[in-house]
């Protein structure tokens, strides 16, 4: 089935769905309020049976709507991917349907969501963090937090009051390390910026 043919079906069960910018498989963005019905068709339907992947995007603090939960399908039959996003409604206080009533692995990829962005599913069945201890206040994979992170109390306070320190945000060390846009592989690859100081260094021109 084709990227069109795929989107004229699910049009069925979601008027709304939209075409989704992609550089590899069909993608498309759905309303959140749809997402379940959608993802639903597309299991039932469509024969995309295995949940590989469920993540988000924090398109910027300034940007609204900040978050977008995103899940990759694929139909073992077809050998084919789909791409379905949403956009949470709420910048402050971000959430998402649960897709755990549909495929039992959506369980630790939301958890995983939910630790690194703050996105709460509704309906999941054991929303805890699964990566960061519990009383962590932050999430690592928002945008607004620090690429090397923030000072904070020890997580286990016998250790804390034992040893007198914190947790302390991580030298740059050669970071942060990103990948130049080019059509040639060897020029992806992630590149340490002139950025080599350390605790006992203090930034250069600082």
């Amino acid at each position: 089935m084709i990227a069109q043919d795929l989107k004229t079906a699910l049009k069925e069960s979601c008027p709304n769905l939209k075409d989704r910018e992609s550089s590899d498989w069909p993608a498309y963005n759905c309303p959140i309020e749809n997402l379940p019905q959608v993802v639903q068709a597309l299991r039932d339907d469509h024969g995309f049976g295995a949940l590989m992947d469920a993540t988000a995007i924090d398109n910027g603090v300034d940007a609204s709507p900040r978050f977008t939960v995103v899940y990759h399908l694929y139909a073992p039959e077809k050998h084919a991917y789909v791409r379905i996003a949403a956009d949470c409604a709420d910048d402050e206080s971000p959430s998402a349907p649960s897709l755990c009533g549909l495929f039992k692995s959506a369980n630790w990829m939301e958890r995983e969501t939910y630790d690194m962005f703050g996105i709460r599913y509704q309906g999941h069945p054991d929303l805890r963090r699964i990566l960061m201890w519990d009383e962590y206040p932050h999430h690592p994979l928002r945008k607004d937090f620090p690429l090397a992170g923030h000072e904070n109390e020890l997580w286990d306070q016998e250790i804390a009051e034992s040893t007198g320190t914190k947790v302390k945000p991580a030298p740059m060390a050669g970071g942060p390390f990103v990948a130049q846009h080019s059509v040639f592989h060897s020029k992806r690859e992630p590149a340490a910026k002139d950025e080599s100081w350390n605790e006992e260094e203090e930034k250069p021109g600082s």
